[in-house]
């Protein structure tokens, strides 16, 4: 199978797939490539609330396709970081869905999505220390933002491999689930992210990664809002709220 990203969308919710078997799931230049752009198709598609990110078979992703880094390493960290920082902006809540390896690369698209789910077995590292790279300022600081500056230094420093307990503890990971046990548990938390308001998600997901310069938008945004009367209507029904709140148009 050649090398690539594919997609799907189930419902509300727009899965994601790391497709190079052959090398765990390693992403070569055209797959960072096309990152970017279907993200940015899925993000103005107002049908979908939510998207998972995870990989094909028994491994999430085991980085950049090492081959690739001897022609143009720093066009390959150029289009990583590229890649990493559309997942970051995706308006709409994102999760990763991870078995076997996460490992350089896969860290950081992990990173870059807003929660991590992982199932019993899977490993975790930043490795540049080990090929002698210096990894990119802009995923530093979210590495450090996740685990906090003496765990992204472990990571860093050593390039090893951390498993499921380690990183749950150190909050590199949400939750940790058994093996089989990883795909229902996305359905039914995905299942929940898109009953809940795009509102209160897409300001509270600025918010969190540090746009307090947005304070006022959301306000104003939340002004007369319909997800508003409608919460606040079911509450009181002792029913579920069925919020039709649209995320594009945002400003």
């Amino acid at each position: 199978m050649e090398p690539q990203l594919s997609h799907s969308v189930t419902g509300s919710v727009a899965t994601v797939v790391i497709r190079h078997p052959a090398k765990r799931n390693a992403m070569t230049p055209a797959m960072w490539r096309a990152l970017p752009p279907l993200l940015g198709a899925l993000a103005d598609d107002t049908g979908v609330r939510a998207l998972v990110l995870t990989g094909e078979g028994g491994t999430f992703c085991a980085g950049a396709d090492i081959s690739t880094l001897r022609e143009s390493p720093q066009e390959v960290q150029r289009l990583a970081v590229a890649a990493e920082e559309a997942l970051a902006a995706f308006p709409k809540p994102t999760l990763a869905a991870v078995r076997g390896h996460c490992v350089g690369g896969g860290t950081q698209l992990a990173a870059a999505c807003d929660l991590r789910f992982a199932q019993e077995g899977a490993v975790f590292g930043v490795t540049p220390a080990r090929l002698g790279i210096v990894y990119p300022a802009s995923s530093t600081r979210r590495l450090v933002s996740l685990v906090g500056p003496s765990a992204a230094k472990y990571l860093l420093f050593s390039g090893e491999l951390i498993d499921t307990a380690r990183a749950l503890r150190t909050g590199l990971v949400d939750e940790v689930l058994p093996v089989g046990g990883l795909d229902r548990r996305v359905a039914e938390f995905t299942a929940v992210l898109v009953s809940r308001s795009q509102l209160t998600q897409a300001a509270a997901k600025e918010f969190a990664d540090g746009r307090t310069d947005r304070d006022a938008h959301w306000n104003g945004r939340a002004q007369g809002n319909i997800d508003l009367a409608e919460g606040v209507a079911a509450f009181l029904e002792q029913r579920q709220p069925r919020f039709d709140w649209s995320l594009p148009g945002r400003g």
